[in-house]
């Protein structure tokens, strides 16, 4: 029934890195990859980022 295909990628899923540019918060980052800002602690607890405020560009994050 329908077109269901569980072999096919899923449309939403997301990477397992993301690469930090310029203009970019873990806030903003966490709501761009989960919807909710208040996630960013994740990101920096995954990326082993003491202090999320000293996020530099190019630093390649862990989305867990």
């Amino acid at each position: 029934m329908g077109d269901y295909n569980e072999d096919a990628p899923q449309a939403d899923a997301k990477p397992s890195t993301y690469t930090f540019e310029a203009g970019d918060t873990l806030w903003a980052v966490a709501e761009r990859f989960y919807g909710d800002g208040n996630r960013y602690q994740e990101i920096a607890n995954a990326s082993g980022i003491d202090n999320p405020d000293e996020v530099s560009v190019g630093h390649v994050l862990t989305l867990p």
